[in-house]
């Protein structure tokens, strides 16, 4: 008998990378994801197939979703969309030949997956052993991008050696780096970000990927704040913090990036949700994509738009009146008297 599809299913997702390298040869891999712009190999970085994980499950290799369409699924399916196939025979046979294997039985192999570097317990680990921000490289950073408040609550953390490695065929290196805590919505810690630093602070490190994330990250976020009924998610962390430099006391949330800003879980209690959206045509696919879901749930979205790139470029060219100023006239009337009028009597976060 032929090797059943959800076999075949399974030693796809074991060769993850080498599946997305034949069919999405236009994307790229980025830390765990394969990022590519569709299922038909555009390039883009709005589809995004998971690399490493249990054979199946929640959080399982092979897994992955396009942020832009809501299409979703395991790697046969994608096969099928990538080829154009309408019956699951060419499918599976399409499989078969990608896998090297004949048409008849094949005993799947048992043994079990090692467990994937970049997990949960690993992130936690590495937020533990990080320090508090002040007086450190990681301010010194985040004050030449104009970020000057950040609360000692905050999920951010310095380390002054951490492990950086190219690829797995290049030796380990370290540099200090910004480490952020990645959470889901009742606060445990699922993840960790890392912006790996250049020595003066002044900027990224000089190296290919200064950014990575870590862990579980699907769905979740860096969390500033518990959120209860509002609530802005935006992408990027140096976005979010941007903006608390005007709204302090508005639970926010970086998702790390547009395909993580489409799929974000939001709080059953969230009434109002503010997008920070970033200017790019992802920023954009990734905001109408949540926006919708939360319409769907019965939760009021307001998008906030940039006057430039994204709004840390914002608040460093226009200043942070400038900032306040072009963000006020986006948000809801109760909130300018809940969030911004707060701020701009002088309450900021504590350092």
């Amino acid at each position: 008998m032929p090797l059943p599809a959800a076999d075949l299913a399974r030693r796809l997702a074991r060769n993850a990378e080498a599946v997305c390298r034949h069919y999405l040869s236009n994307g790229r891999r980025e830390g765990r994801y394969w990022l590519v712009g569709d299922v038909a190999n555009t390039k883009g970085r709005s589809l995004f197939v998971r690399l490493s994980g249990p054979d199946q499950g929640k959080g399982a290799a092979g897994n992955w979703t396009d942020s832009a369409t809501g299409q979703h699924g395991d790697l046969l399916d994608l096969i099928a969309l990538n080829r154009g196939f309408d019956r699951l025979r060419d499918t599976l046979d399409e499989a078969r030949a990608f896998l090297a294997l004949p048409s008849d039985q094949i005993a799947p192999r048992q043994e079990r997956l090692p467990a994937p570097r970049g997990s949960p317990e690993s992130a936690r680990r590495l937020y533990a052993m990080s320090r508090p921000i002040a007086g450190t490289l990681a301010q010194t950073y985040l004050h030449r991008r104009g970020i000057t408040a950040v609360a000692h609550y905050d999920p951010l953390r310095f380390n002054p050696r951490c492990y950086y490695r190219p690829d797995e065929h290049s030796p380990t290196e370290t540099w200090p780096a910004l480490i952020a805590a990645v959470t889901d919505p009742g606060g445990t810690i699922t993840g960790a970000h890392r912006t790996w630093l250049d020595p003066s602070g002044h900027d990224k490190a000089p190296i290919a990927s200064p950014r990575r994330a870590m862990g579980q990250l699907l769905g979740h976020g860096v969390r500033f704040a518990v959120a209860r009924d509002v609530m802005a998610a935006g992408e990027g962390i140096e976005t979010m913090l941007s903006l608390r430099m005007i709204l302090p006391t508005l639970p926010m949330v970086a998702a790390l990036s547009a395909n993580h800003l489409a799929a974000l879980l939001l709080p059953p209690t969230l009434r109002r949700l503010y997008v920070a959206r970033d200017a790019d045509p992802a920023g954009e696919a990734a905001t109408a994509s949540l926006c919708t879901r939360a319409e769907a749930a019965g939760i009021e979205p307001f998008v906030l738009s940039p006057c430039f790139d994204d709004f840390n470029d914002d608040l460093r060219r226009l200043g942070i009146e400038g900032l306040r100023s072009s963000v006020r006239r986006q948000l809801a009337p109760p909130d300018m008297v809940r969030f911004l009028a707060l701020a701009h009597e002088g309450m900021s976060p504590g350092t």
